[in-house]
């Protein structure tokens, strides 16, 4: 992306590509939040799911292909938002940066401007996600349904425990999306300035879009790749029952190292990474064609 585009600009492309993001992967996702929050099986019992396929087969044995889809009322009203701020701050991040409008980061700096695009996110993505993680994890067949959707999802959670309820994994959340968000950014970055034609070389529009469709996949398999550890922790506490974890996300990593260990971390990791490139190419491609659209249109914007 050029490094004079604005951040209104990187706002408005943001939201577009948000929501080309999750309709590419919500159903990944989904399997990702029931494979980390399944319950541990009793001694000598099978586990609930045997693995991503397997998730996948019950959900839709028991849910049909809309049971893939459940929660995803709250990302896809709170998407636009989220991604729009995410590249807000990316852009702002840029521009505290720069001297000129025109200065070329190098990768430190932009690694520091995705990273404080993390921070903006957050605020925005933590209720989303808690309400999502809920809804996710309820099966479905004849097992009763505690929340009818996200509103009332919400409405229940703040009766429950106001705003604080809502908000709770906040700060997981934030452990998760500095890191990821700096390496997601700087790793599409990289790739699009290692893939662009030398001086005085033509861009073939196909190689271009090739160019996106792998930058922003890889941008999303390194964003996982950080942040993976975070996201369950996160899930772990967004879900868990009021008081079972009085001292936050510390109480999650010690009793998830004591009953499971280190590779729980990576619990889901599968449909994530399957996800991350399809999703994360989607949102980058909704980007582009988005800041291209706002440049014929509104090129003073």
């Amino acid at each position: 992306m050029s490094e004079n585009k604005s951040p209104i600009k990187y706002f408005l492309s943001g939201g577009f590509g948000g929501i080309c993001t999750v309709l590419a992967g919500h159903p990944l996702d989904t399997i990702k939040v029931r494979l980390q929050t399944m319950p541990l099986p009793a001694a000598g019992q099978a586990p609930l799911y045997a693995g991503t396929l397997d998730c996948a087969k019950k959900t839709i044995a028991r849910e049909g292909f809309r049971g893939l889809y459940k929660g995803m009322s709250a990302p896809i009203t709170g998407v636009a938002p989220i991604f729009a701020v995410s590249f807000f701050g990316f852009g702002v991040g840029k521009r505290l940066q720069q001297t000129t409008p025109d200065e070329e980061l190098n990768y430190t700096q932009l690694f520091a401007a995705g990273a404080f695009s993390g921070i903006f996110t957050t605020t925005v993505m933590a209720p989303g996600e808690r309400i999502k993680c809920l809804l996710q994890i309820q099966q479905g067949g004849n097992s009763p349904q505690k929340y009818n959707g996200m509103v009332d999802c919400a409405k229940q959670l703040y009766a429950e425990g106001g705003m604080r309820s809502i908000y709770k994994g906040a700060f997981a959340t934030l452990l998760r999306d500095v890191p990821a968000s700096g390496m997601y950014f700087l790793t599409y970055e990289y790739i699009q300035r290692a893939l662009a034609p030398k001086a005085g070389e033509k861009q073939e529009t196909s190689i271009g879009l090739l160019g996106t469709i792998f930058a922003g996949g890889m941008a999303g398999i390194a964003n996982w790749a950080i942040g993976m550890p975070a996201d369950v922790l996160k899930s772990r506490l967004q879900t868990a029952p009021e008081g079972t974890y009085p001292n936050g996300i510390r109480d999650v990593f010690r009793e998830l190292m004591r009953r499971e260990g280190p590779l729980a971390l990576y619990k889901g990791v599968t449909p994530v990474m399957l996800r991350a490139f399809p999703a994360n190419a989607a949102c980058f491609i909704g980007v582009e064609v988005f800041m291209k659209f706002l440049n014929l249109v509104a090129p003073g914007l």
